[in-house]
């Protein structure tokens, strides 16, 4: 019992989309990480001319070489002017110095993926950083993004249908972590597009799987998700949504009430603990992509859940 709680424990504290208290474990994108106080969770819907209001006089302190939705979601983070700034700051500089390439290479992914009017998921795919390497371990079967009615995008993973030890020993702990940070990047684009075309600020729900788990990951890749997870929130504030953590097991569900107040308060904001049926009825995650009335029926259930 012990040990299926502490491996559920690490599965959730690695999977969350920011962990402001995790350690830095490779060198990926190592922007400076201030102690600040995170601003309050975004409630979902919130329209973007509303908020581009409230936050007028934080973001035209802003260098406007940033979108304006981009400062918009650095000016909502944090709760006063120095730390927004300061945060937008390193953002910018990691923009246009480390992590230049990996910008370039995701706005070129984005722009042909759409091209035609839709969506080339295997354009994305192809042009990930290491891509040819990891692509085979992080596929649809157990990773994947969808879009909600509104628009807000649902990024699905469940870990338990990584092959997370094989993978590690092909790739290392940093092509990984550039790996996750390239997602999170075209989860920006897509997201601000869709915000500034509907009016309405899109988000990334994060539904993280619990299904299968039987024992802790390969410490490497915990290594690698830990270094992009504390990222997140440095690089893309206010574009996590709800963190939904499905199907823990019965046996630790009692222990909820525990592992929320392990987390920040900007965190426990927006995680929920919840059970997802018909998400765990599905042997692995491609029905969500191919299967219409599948995909309907999850997204569904995660509409339910939001308001639960």
């Amino acid at each position: 019992m012990k040990a299926s709680f502490q491996c559920i424990l690490h599965l959730v504290m690695v999977a969350l989309p920011a962990i402001a208290f995790a350690p830095r474990t490779a060198r990926t994108a190592r922007v400076a990480r201030p102690t600040v106080r995170m601003g309050t969770a975004v409630p979902i819907g919130a329209t973007v001319e509303s908020l581009l209001s409230k936050n007028k006089a934080r973001i035209d302190k802003m260098d406007s070489g940033a979108s304006e939705l981009t400062r918009l979601r650095f000016a909502m983070a944090f709760d006063s002017d120095a730390e927004a700034t300061s945060a937008f700051n390193e953002m910018m500089k990691w923009r246009a110095g480390e992590g230049k390439a990996l910008v370039a290479a995701a706005e070129e992914a984005v722009a042909k993926a759409t091209a035609g009017g839709g969506w080339d998921n295997d354009v994305v795919r192809d042009a990930a950083p290491h891509g040819a390497l990891i692509n085979d371990y992080i596929a649809p079967k157990n990773t994947l993004t969808l879009s909600t009615d509104d628009g807000d995008l649902v990024y699905v993973i469940r870990a338990s249908l990584i092959s997370d030890k094989d993978m590690m020993d092909k790739v290392t702990v940093d092509q990984l972590a550039e790996f996750f940070l390239y997602v999170k990047e075209v989860h920006s684009l897509v997201a601000n597009a869709r915000s500034e075309r509907t009016g309405r600020l899109c988000q990334v729900i994060f539904a993280n799987d619990i299904s299968g788990t039987r024992q802790a990951p390969d410490s490497r890749f915990s290594k690698a998700l830990t270094a992009s997870s504390a990222q997140y929130e440095k690089l893309y504030p206010s574009l996590a949504g709800p963190t939904m953590i499905l199907n823990l097991p019965f046996i630790l569900q009692a222990f909820v009430g525990l592992l929320k107040p392990l987390f920040p308060k900007s965190v426990q904001e927006r995680l929920k603990f919840k059970p997802a049926p018909v998400l765990k009825g599905l042997k692995e995650l491609t029905p969500l992509t191919n299967n219409p009335p599948t995909r309907k029926s999850f997204l569904n259930e995660i509409k339910g859940l939001l308001r639960a």
